[in-house]
């Protein structure tokens, strides 16, 4: 799996189980959800991620994230 794909499925996976746990649990969770978009929009328009830094170091390669 590459770096991409990782990272994607890791930020969906986030803000949907910060959503689902705002609902049943506690609305404070809604601050992971933000904080998960905020970090997107950051690396969207900087290209940096740290998630990204994280997973080269793991010894995980790039590749396309859509075919």
């Amino acid at each position: 799996m590459t770096i991409e794909k990782i990272v994607l499925l890791v930020a969906g996976t986030m803000v949907l189980l910060s959503t689902i746990l705002s609902v049943y649990h506690s609305p404070v969770w809604l601050y992971l959800t933000g904080f998960v978009g905020a970090n997107l929009i950051f690396s969207g328009i900087t290209g940096f991620c740290p998630m990204v830094l994280i997973l080269r170091k793991l010894g995980l390669k790039h590749g396309p994230a859509f075919r």
